[in-house]
């Protein structure tokens, strides 16, 4: 049938399956939101207040449906303003299409009116992107656009589109996603990636090393990462654990891969790991790394990093294995397909002298204030216990996002959603807003600090508008507190620039998107706050005074051992 592109472009979402879009219009897309708006009852659209808020939402579906975010931008500053949400995307892994629009072809090259070379700018940090230049192409183009959003390791695409190219009226043939493999661009794609493919079945030499190396160990121990969540290999990783009853360390990104209170969780490893999760690393005679990269945080001094084990990696990208840390082994594959075909070979072990060992390395409970201040892990652990640990907890970057991952015990994955690669400040409160919106019937509670909140805290008008309930708890320590913290225990205590002696009133601020708000300084007045905002359905901020010398514990310096603790 004859249509124009731009109504391609929306023909294109529904074929997928797209029933939300989050995204900010402008001169070049106006055509496409044109043609959206002929299908306002069957897509709906979230106006956010700024590209940034768009991009981190669509990030935000992503990871708590397991579905493809979209995000619409116009040109120029509309498309820069994405990049901070497409890197985000792109280190944590997590599949989203941008959509852009640029100048008109006969425009480009010519510093026009808000022109800019978008997939130039974002090519680092895209899994693939396109400047579509022929009319006829655009809809395989969006075709291929999703399809390699969510193959193998997931990530996001851009799509740019010169203004007149939505202009053009092509011949446009609907076809099902399920035969969208079969067709143009992606046939030959599908066909180039399958001589990539690296298969591994139960009987393969792959398998038969690693079951040889795990028979050899006395002190195995397996570190889980994001991977594990992408591919859904939460039971396989499970039963991978007690097969060889070893214990799991999970990265910040691999947390909730199994449940956090389960006897053979150790919690996160890295710079703010637990004590008994480092320690292990550098005991252990075998580590097993599942879906993870060994990112600075997580290894600290890479050339020390379980130094005393055989090290063997399973990635389904290939670019990971031996990058940041050397393997004496590694298996290319998705995590599930890996671990199941472990699993049916897998006798069962015993290792309780080990994990007794493992045991004894935790350290002492870190006391409580003497002074009643209302402390952070009170508040996670009241979030806990009074959502039942049923919640998705989404977080920006600070000391808050580390307490989050600390003292909130994950039952599942994809119940903490979090920027951990990029560590992007800001990211929060979009990203909850797309988690609430791909999950309507979940608690979302959104995590922050007085810092990063303010970075997008614009995109309160977003959450009032849509009536969108999530419940924003905001430490408020008057600091950039993890900058603080730097500051304090390696730079003699020179707070430069840190101190955050300044407004808004956060109250008054949400009051002022006529939304619930409180300020609370008590366990008890957290408690009662948080109850009623659970109880009202609606959207509420509650404002948390912290003591502004918080610090986060325990704390590894940049760059040394993670047994080497500057803090307990």
């Amino acid at each position: 049938m004859k249509m124009k592109n731009a109504q391609v472009v929306i023909e294109c979402l529904l074929e997928q399956g797209v029933d939300t879009v989050f995204g900010y219009p402008g001169g070049t897309i106006l055509n496409i939101y044109d043609a959206l708006y002929q299908y306002r009852d069957r897509i709906n659209h979230i106006l956010t207040a700024h590209e940034q808020g768009a991009s981190h939402a669509a990030d935000g579906y992503a990871r708590a449906t397991g579905k493809v975010g979209v995000c619409f931008a116009t040109s120029g500053p509309g498309a820069t303003n994405l990049t901070t949400g497409i890197a985000t995307a792109y280190m944590d892994s997590s599949p989203v299409v941008f959509i852009t629009c640029n100048v008109g072809e006969s425009l480009i090259g010519k510093d026009s009116f808000q022109e800019v070379d978008i997939t130039g700018i974002t090519m680092p940090i895209t899994k693939s992107n396109y400047l579509v230049r022929n009319p006829g192409e655009l809809a395989d183009i969006m075709r291929e656009a999703f399809a390699v959003a969510a193959a193998g390791r997931p990530g996001p695409v851009l799509v740019d589109i010169p203004k007149n190219i939505t202009t053009v009226e092509v011949d446009y043939t609907p076809l099902p996603k399920a035969e969208h493999i079969k067709h143009g661009r992606l046939k030959k794609l599908a066909e180039r990636a399958s001589h990539n493919v690296h298969k591994i079945d139960p009987d393969s030499e792959d398998v038969k090393k690693l079951l040889g190396m795990i028979a050899q160990a006395k002190k195995p121990m397996i570190l889980a990462g994001g991977g594990i969540i992408r591919s859904q290999a939460e039971k396989e990783l499970l039963t991978f654990a007690e097969k060889i009853d070893a214990p799991v360390a999970m990265t910040l990104m691999g947390l909730g891969a199994i449940p956090s209170d389960h006897p053979l969780s150790l919690g996160l490893i890295g710079m703010h790991g637990t004590l008994e999760a480092n320690r292990a690393s550098t005991a252990c005679d075998l580590l097993i790394a599942l879906g993870t990269r060994f990112s600075d945080r997580v290894a600290g001094h890479t050339s020390t990093f379980a130094k005393n084990a055989k090290i063997v990696q399973v990635d389904i990208d290939r670019a990971e294995i031996d990058k940041n840390v050397v393997t004496d082994y590694h298996l290319i594959g998705d995590a599930c397909q890996v671990l199941a075909a472990v699993n049916e070979k897998l006798p069962q072990y015993s290792h309780g002298e080990w994990l007794t060992q493992v045991e004894s390395m935790a350290g002492e409970p870190i006391p409580g204030r003497s002074d009643g201040k209302l402390e952070p892990r009170d508040i996670m652990r009241e979030i806990h216990d009074r959502t039942k640990g049923e919640a998705i907890i989404v977080t920006d970057v600070g000391q808050h996002q580390m307490w989050a991952a600390q003292y909130y015990s994950y039952k599942r994955p994809c119940q903490l959603i979090t920027s951990g690669g990029f560590g992007t400040m800001g990211f929060g409160l979009g990203a909850a807003l797309g988690t609430k919106l791909g999950k309507p019937d979940a608690t979302v509670v959104h995590i922050t600090g007085d810092g990063s909140f303010r970075m997008n805290a614009g995109e309160l008008a977003t959450e009032s508008f849509y009536g969108i309930p999530v419940i924003t708890v905001l430490m408020n320590n008057g600091t950039l507190g993890m900058v603080r913290q730097w500051q304090s225990l390696m730079y003699g205590n020179r707070h430069s620039q840190t101190t955050l002696d300044r407004g808004p009133d956060f109250v008054k601020l949400a009051g002022a998107y006529g939304m619930d708000a409180y300020r609370v300084s008590t366990g008890k007045e957290f408690a009662d706050a948080f109850d009623k905002a659970v109880s009202s359905g609606k959207s509420c901020l509650i404002e948390c005074r912290i003591d502004i010398d918080e610090m986060v514990r325990p704390m590894v310096s940049a760059g040394s051992p993670i047994t080497d603790f500057l803090l307990e």
